[in-house]
């Protein structure tokens, strides 16, 4: 059988009149509609109705579709949420809008009290955060908007300015977070793994005491089905952590953390944002041996700790009972997207992305959540299942490194074509595609055009060429402004 023919690119669409009806452009306009509506000034937001602030994974996904349209708004995108970072390096997970109101979301800012509360750890006194971080995808999402438009970045002295702002952000997590002692950062709440209510948890999470659901409101319940969401039982302990962690000022060290997990993506994206960050010393004419030393011993500690060959991929280790945890998830195929990895490794993460528990290309039209095979696969229900794009988003690019083109080439075309069909869904079935959760979501939309915007990539290169600003790719349809900032 040939392989699978990679999908053009919005710049491989030369019939202009063939453009306003082509699949991929109008996945690629409505995917920049729902870009544009999220915008709120300096920042976007993740959904209008169910994420109403700034989230900090969702910026840096949405600052790499975003500098397709307009890179100056994805600097912006940035900057916006690194302004929010505290002095002990960390970048709060949420930044809160003093312009909602409290009862939209929760946890609210009243909650967290991060202004007082995180006061020793830095925290900014005029802004209002969470005090949990989230995955470290800042570092690549800033090198690719530098990329984008290279002469408007370098006269904003964008990279300058992120630079040192980056390079506190990862080591916070090299140096407060490595909490296990083994060189690996360390999440001390589920939602800091961006997957919030993964199976992976339920081990560490038993040991938590819940606070009763006659203490908090649930507002997401208003905005998606609740066969959607987390359950009761799993928000109640997600908050008796986080009041932990508040009560006990956001500190990291003798804290006596009831859950502290080596996550196998997040550690994956943190040695990816270091290669990242030699790209961006290079840029600004500094030494990037730092960078790529520590991305080399990160990685080194990672596949010795996290990489468990009779499950054929990467597990999650609980620092507290000092075990692996025997759930399989998507995290533990994310390490893909590195270079280094031993070729044997590469080839059984492929084999179990293929294999009965992701059924990727075989099953699968997307890359599940979790292990279709495993107790607790729920296709409907947030991290427990569905399918996330933008990590098949990462799991595409991790294929396409590793020479794995045709599984790339479908991956790719599944992602762009369940996007638009499900209305840029916050997740959809891994095999109907059927839409869950909310709709008109912001990373959805920002994967989407990313695929869309760039011709596939060769094998071996997870980063696109540098090309010049006006060399942009997007449809001749639709108008480019000059600038969005």
């Amino acid at each position: 059988m040939p392989p699978t023919p990679a999908p053009p690119s919005i710049g491989d669409h030369v019939d202009r009149a063939d453009q306003s009806t082509s699949p991929h452009t109008t996945a690629y306009n409505g995917a920049r509609r729902v870009l544009t509506g999220n915008w709120v000034g300096a920042s976007t937001v993740p959904s209008r109705s169910l994420y109403p602030h700034q989230w900090s994974w969702d910026s840096a996904f949405v600052a790499i579709g975003l500098r397709h349209l307009w890179p100056l708004r994805a600097q912006r995108e940035l900057e916006t949420l690194l302004a929010a970072q505290w002095q002990d390096g960390r970048v709060p997970h949420i930044v809160f809008n003093p312009s909602v109101p409290l009862a939209a979301y929760f946890p609210s800012p009243d909650f967290w009290r991060s202004s007082s509360e995180g006061a020793g750890c830095g925290a900014p006194a005029g802004t209002e955060t969470s005090g949990l971080v989230q995955p470290p995808v800042h570092a690549v999402a800033a090198w690719l908007t530098h990329r984008a438009d290279p002469v408007a970045s370098h006269q904003r002295g964008f990279l300058r300015r992120v630079y040192p702002r980056l390079v506190a952000w990862q080591r916070y997590l090299t140096g407060a977070r490595d909490l296990g002692g083994h060189g690996l950062a360390s999440i001390v709440h589920p939602w800091e793994s961006g997957m919030d209510n993964s199976p992976c948890w339920d081990p560490p999470l038993a040991r938590i005491d819940p606070v009763g659901s006659d203490t908090f409101h649930r507002a997401d319940l208003h905005h998606s089905r609740p066969a959607d969401r987390p359950t009761d039982l799993d928000y109640g302990r997600y908050v008796r952590l986080a009041e932990n962690y508040r009560d006990h000022g956001y500190l990291d060290r003798d804290c006596g953390h009831p859950f502290a997990v080596e996550d196998p993506a997040v550690n994956a994206l943190l040695i990816l944002s270091e290669h990242a960050l030699a790209e961006i010393a290079g840029a600004l004419g500094r030494d990037p041996s730092d960078h790529l030393v520590r991305a080399e011993e990160l990685t080194t500690a990672l596949v010795k700790r996290l990489w468990h060959a009779e499950s054929g991929q990467f597990l999650a280790h609980d620092v507290i009972a000092d075990e692996p945890i025997a759930e399989h998830s998507a995290a533990g195929l994310i390490p893909l997207v590195l270079p280094g990895l031993p070729e044997e490794t590469v080839r059984a993460l492929v084999a179990t992305a293929t294999g009965p528990r992701f059924g990727l290309g075989v099953s699968t039209r997307m890359v599940p959540s979790y292990d279709l095979t495993g107790h607790a696969f729920d296709p409907a229900r947030y991290w427990r299942g569905p399918a996330w794009f933008n990590v098949n988003w990462l799991v595409e690019r991790g294929l396409r490194r590793h020479g794995e083109l045709a599984l790339a080439n479908e991956l790719r075309a599944n992602l762009t074509r369940l996007a638009a069909s499900s209305r840029y869904a916050e997740y959809v079935d891994p095999v109907t595609g059927e839409a869950r959760g909310t709709r008109d979501f912001s990373w959805t939309a920002a994967v989407t055009i990313d695929l869309l915007a760039e011709p596939p990539l060769p094998a071996g290169g997870l980063l696109p060429a540098p090309h010049h600003a006006e060399e942009r790719l997007v449809p001749a349809s639709v108008p480019v402004p000059v600038s969005a900032d």
